[in-house]
């Protein structure tokens, strides 16, 4: 047999004897013959370190068009429809009314025949309890034999006093039947007397719910109120009604209970019956210290006229001697400066619109407006406020804390911005966290941290922020392709404690869906401003420390060793609740009320709302 040639062997027998290779060693030889039977190269190669696996080439990931995560907005107000009130469940009877039982439950049963072809239209509450009260009493309530009861009467006289309140008596609007009728027609007069009933109740009833939790839905206003609409039992309220001796009073306990409704109560009478302000100066002003201006004596006027006794025991010598001069003489800065301060204004000596509207007010006509419009937002809130509790004003860049009553605190904050508005709510203080960490909001994040990070992702690095994933793992941001992501980030940044933390060094919490809640600032600057709109809707505080012992009821020196012992929580022990809310006219701690700029322009929209909910109901039986 002629055994198998190996061409491979043939080859490289050529090459060793053609190249001179017969005399190389041995062992380079071998390895020669390795490299040409798997493939590596004939050549001799010389040792080099062994090298790092260079990665793949990324994938081009696919770039996301830059987001923008929008908040809360305003909507177009819609009042309640109202119902036609539906008495066909109500027992009714044609039978001959008894002797003398003309006002008596026979009579009201027989009367009530005289309500078919009668539209009354209510709110779909008050129709459902006229008809769940008067089927189970069915009897007048406000009706006395043929004439109009005292009960009656004096609800009359609540619903015509609605204006008192704030309220638009055209709501309530009852005319009782005339005192004089034909005994010749008794079933008419039953009519008239049973209808008028039926309408007194229905108005009462409205004027219950106005008086009690607002004449509008703030919820309905727009995203930044959150308020619980109260519960009433009107059917019960209507029972209690029937058989009160003194309706009046059974009402005014449905009126809220805190001091400031009173005084905004007072105030609204004060200025009705006031003449309109005879002083009027130029809005525009604007004056330092050696100018002149002919609006300047009359600013002095209005600084005379709203001075106390211990403002004008300091500074009355000055008014008196320059009461007419339209010189701005600089020994008279300390006393402009006294009266800014005094209106809660920066007191720089400049005087310029701001403090030109805290000195010559707005007209009449506008005050009237805040106060009413304020009246209205104060039966929003819960009708007991708490003798203890924090109250944040953002119409007037001003936070309280009131204990037993009695104000103890009182500081400048930062509210939100117009495009970031601090939300009308309330809630309760849970916790004080020291040295806090600031967890970013997904909208910071998205809005204004995310185009930067898209050029420049190791910014949060070096900014001393953590990123976070989903398991809580911790991410170097420079790590991320944050150009592949729009408002679903799929991971947490939080910035660490620190001299530049956003939130300084503590922050005051009242968990909340708006994740509102008080806290320090490194801007301290921002608090010498009239103008406090800065912040993303969360409340700064000019003195945290001060709120912080406040609220736990421990001194400052409790706070600041807290402060000293790096990251920490302290709950609170006491219930406290923390409203968060927006009045152009709120009473100061002496009693009187302060007027303050619409920054966030909502008294405009708490007006159309109370405009629609009046139209809504005019066309009522």
């Amino acid at each position: 047999m002629t055994p198998i040639r190996k061409p491979g062997l043939s080859l490289l027998a050529a090459a060793v004897f053609s190249t001179g290779l017969s005399a190389a060693p041995a062992p380079a030889l071998s390895q020669n013959l390795f490299d040409m039977l798997f493939g590596g190269p004939v050549r001799r190669e010389r040792s080099y370190p062994p090298q790092p696996r260079q990665p793949a080439p990324p994938q081009r990931q696919r770039k996301v068009a830059a987001p923008k995560i929008t908040g809360p907005s305003y909507y177009s107000y819609k009042p309640d429809a109202l119902v036609k009130v539906d008495f066909s469940g109500l027992p009714s009877t044609t039978q001959a009314v008894p002797d003398g039982a003309e006002g008596g439950s026979d009579g009201f049963t027989a009367a009530l025949v005289h309500l078919a072809g009668f539209d009354l239209y209510a709110e779909k509450d008050v129709a459902k309890a006229l008809v769940e009260h008067y089927g189970a009493n069915p009897d007048f309530a406000f009706v006395e034999g043929m004439h109009v009861g005292a009960r009656g009467q004096q609800a009359l006289d609540v619903l015509r006093d609605a204006a008192r309140h704030g309220l638009d008596p055209a709501d309530y609007t009852v005319e009782p039947p005339s005192s004089a009728y034909s005994s010749a027609d008794p079933d008419g007069r039953r009519r008239d007397l049973v209808r008028f009933e039926m309408r007194l109740a229905a108005r009462l009833l409205r004027y219950a719910s106005d008086v009690h939790r607002g004449r509008i839905n703030p919820n309905r206003i727009s995203g930044y109120h959150d308020l619980p609409v109260k519960e009433m039992d009107m059917a019960g309220l209507l029972r209690d009604l029937s058989t009160s001796t003194d309706v009046a009073g059974r009402l005014a306990r449905l009126e809220p209970r805190a001091d400031e409704y009173r005084i905004l109560m007072a105030e609204l009478e004060a200025l009705e019956a006031a003449d309109e302000n005879e002083i009027v100066v130029d809005p525009e002003t604007f004056l330092r210290p050696g100018g002149s201006s002919p609006e300047f004596p009359k600013l002095l006027k209005l600084i005379e006229r709203q001075a106390d006794d211990a403002f004008r025991a300091e500074h009355g010598p000055l008014l008196a001697a320059w009461w007419s001069s339209e010189t701005y003489d600089k020994s008279l800065v300390p006393l402009i400066k006294a009266a800014q301060k005094a209106n809660d204004l920066n007191p720089d000596g400049v005087i310029g619109p701001r403090t030109v509207e805290a000195l010559a007010g707005v007209t009449k006509a506008d005050r009237i407006e805040r106060v009413i419009i304020a009246l209205e937002q104060l039966r929003w809130l819960p009708s007991d406020l708490g003798d203890t509790r924090v109250f944040i004003n953002a119409a007037g860049f001003e936070a309280t804390y009131r204990e037993n009553g009695a104000e103890k605190l009182s500081m400048r904050v930062v509210v939100g911005t117009k495009a970031n508005q601090t939300s009308f709510f309330y809630d309760e203080i849970e916790r004080v966290e020291y040295n806090p960490y600031w967890g970013v909001p997904k909208s910071i994040l998205v809005n204004e941290m995310l185009p930067r990070l898209r050029s420049d992702p190791g910014y949060l690095d070096r900014a001393g922020y953590e990123v976070t994933d989903s398991s809580g793992r911790r991410i170097p941001s420079s790590a991320i392709n944050w150009s592949q992501y729009g408002s679903n980030i799929p991971y947490n940044v939080r910035q660490t404690p620190s001299e530049r933390n956003a939130l300084g060094e503590l922050k005051i919490m009242f968990p909340n869906k708006h994740a509102i809640y008080m806290h320090d600032t490194p801007q301290k600057n921002l608090f010498e401003r009239d103008t406090r709109a800065y912040s993303h809707g969360c409340v700064r505080l000019a003195d945290p420390r001060g709120m912080a012992a406040a609220v736990l009821g421990k001194p400052i020196a409790h706070v600041e060793e807290k402060l000293g012992k790096g990251h920490s929580s302290e709950s609170v022990e006491r219930k406290i609740p923390v409203y968060v809310a927006y009045f152009t006219a709120w009473p100061n701690a002496s009693g009187t009320v302060g007027y303050h700029g619409d920054v966030y322009g909502r008294d405009a929209r708490v007006r159309s709302a109370l405009d629609r909910t009046g139209e809504e109901r005019r066309p009522t039986g």
